[in-house]
């Protein structure tokens, strides 16, 4: 007879790997709106990016992005997109989410 087995929980769980996930808006003005930020973002940091949202223009952009992975790579990964000239800011509210 086979085993019965539990049902999964729906409440997310932290991951026990050291991960996390970071939630920021990023700002692009100029040449920075024409440029492959992201794609160049995901080739150079492991990291899981989501886009949550993002409304871009030949003048400006702004995306919604969720960033998980180590917190020392999530930084580094901030670091690099603020010397690529882009404004990085936290979402500071759960405004994005659905």
């Amino acid at each position: 007879m086979p085993k019965a087995s539990r049902p999964k929980s729906s409440t997310p769980t932290k991951p026990r790997d050291g991960r996390e996930k970071r939630r920021l808006w990023l700002t692009f003005t100029g040449d920075a709106t024409t440029k492959p930020l992201l794609w160049k973002m995901s080739q150079r940091f492991e990291l899981v990016f989501n886009i949550r949202n993002s409304s871009v223009t030949n003048e400006i952009g702004l995306i919604a992005l969720e960033l998980e992975g180590d917190p020392k790579t999530i930084e580094s990964a901030v670091q690099w997109f603020r010397k690529q000239g882009v404004q990085v800011d936290p979402v500071e509210m759960n405004a994005i989410e659905g």
